[in-house]
């Protein structure tokens, strides 16, 4: 195969983490004969220090002309507090120029990382969650306004959804169901909003008219934050709206051990029922931590994971997505991690140490079993 993919580090450890994800490509590239074209940009607090702006008009036509994207990381300290543009705005303005509208992030632990979660063992049992976000609507993109009051000042930031909106994203949550284990939790708040009301409204016609084989329930976000802690094995498929599932995705996380482990995929376009993509955007779930960056230390398997998810929902490229799921499963059991997963009793390895060590097991080990391993998306 032959493909163009933009690679865009960002700030903080997003180069760190993407140089060992570029690393895994460029393995897969090699094992399997493909023709990879990697082209860098900048994106986020970088390209405002070097252009003014967080997302340069020749980066992002970059990305239109890509067929998929890999993203590292941005913002940081060094850009807030200021009247100038925020890195943040650059990623917004990507995901809603390529019409990236539905976040896929999967939470699936290993055994290997069982000491680094905050929860018993016996809870991480069976753990195998989708969580997709609505990801170009809701308060995030919504009419703010910030103005002087008698008092002081007030400030507004408007949620609204569209029946459209939810629509789409809810064909998504089906279609991934109907690949996995059968089942969508539809997360809202509709005891009090009206967006929430239209929310369950539609997603409730959406999943039984067109996806009758699954099985949908209805959560509102309070109850669902609690249950992810106490059993976060109940859950298959959650969807929900922008605000939402950027909070429990996060608090999800943590249920495996790490924020640095977890990928996501940002996709777009095709609403078929079993959820592919040609365009994507493909990053890993944690921060630029700039207070570690450049020191070896970060976690890179979020950013390969993130690879994975490229390969297999915008090129099509399962055989290669599960040899890379595989490699970071093998590596973990090996006990080569970064010191945020190390276990007792283990010597920590450096970010290149792991990115070398998933890079070598794809061009040594035999072909990959087509079951999806214990890290599958």
């Amino acid at each position: 195969m032959q493909a163009r993919i933009a690679i865009l580090p960002g700030d903080g450890i997003g180069p760190d983490v993407t140089r060992e994800a570029t690393r895994v490509l460029s393995a897969v590239s090699e094992r399997w004969h493909h023709s990879f074209a990697l082209s860098e940009g900048l994106i986020g607090g970088c390209a405002i220090d070097s252009f003014g702006t967080p997302l340069p008009d020749d980066v992002l036509r970059l990305c239109h002309e890509s067929d998929a994207v890999l993203l590292g990381a941005v913002g940081g300290p060094k850009w807030d507090g200021t009247n100038g543009p925020r890195p943040e705005q650059g990623l917004l303005s990507l995901r809603r120029d390529l019409g990236l509208f539905a976040n896929l992030r999967p939470v699936k632990g290993h055994p290997a990382l069982n000491e680094s979660s905050p929860l018993r063992p016996e809870l991480l049992d069976g753990v195998d969650i989708m969580i997709v976000r609505e990801l170009t609507g809701g308060i995030y993109f919504g009419e703010k306004r910030l103005e002087k009051v008698a008092n002081g000042e007030r400030a507004t930031d408007t949620c609204s959804y569209a029946t459209d909106e939810i629509e789409r994203i809810a064909r998504v949550a089906g279609g991934l169901a109907l690949r996995r284990r059968g089942k969508v939790t539809s997360v809202d708040k509709a005891n009090v909003l009206e967006t929430s009301r239209l929310w369950r409204s539609v997603a409730t016609r959406v999943i039984e008219e067109e996806f009758p084989e699954v099985t949908l329930e209805h959560i509102l976000v309070d109850a669902c934050a609690m249950r992810l802690i106490a059993t976060p094995a109940d859950f298959d498929v959650i969807v929900t709206e922008n605000m939402f599932g950027d909070i429990l995705s996060d608090e999800a996380a943590i249920i495996v051990g790490s924020l640095g482990v977890l990928p996501s995929a940002s996709l777009g376009g095709s609403e078929s029922r079993d959820g592919r993509s040609r365009k994507g955007l493909y990053e890993p779930i944690h921060g630029s931590a700039p207070n570690i960056a450049g020191k070896g230390i970060a976690n890179p398997i979020g950013s390969i994971l993130s690879v994975a998810m490229l390969l297999r929902h915008s090129l099509g490229l399962e055989a290669e997505a599960i040899a890379i799921e595989e490699a970071v499963s093998m590596t973990l059991e090996n006990h080569c991690t970064t010191a945020d997963v190390t276990q007792k009793g283990y010597s920590s390895r450096s970010t290149e140490e792991v990115g070398i060590a998933v890079a070598e097991l794809i061009l040594t080990a035999s072909t990959p079993s087509n079951s999806l391993s214990s890290l599958s998306l």
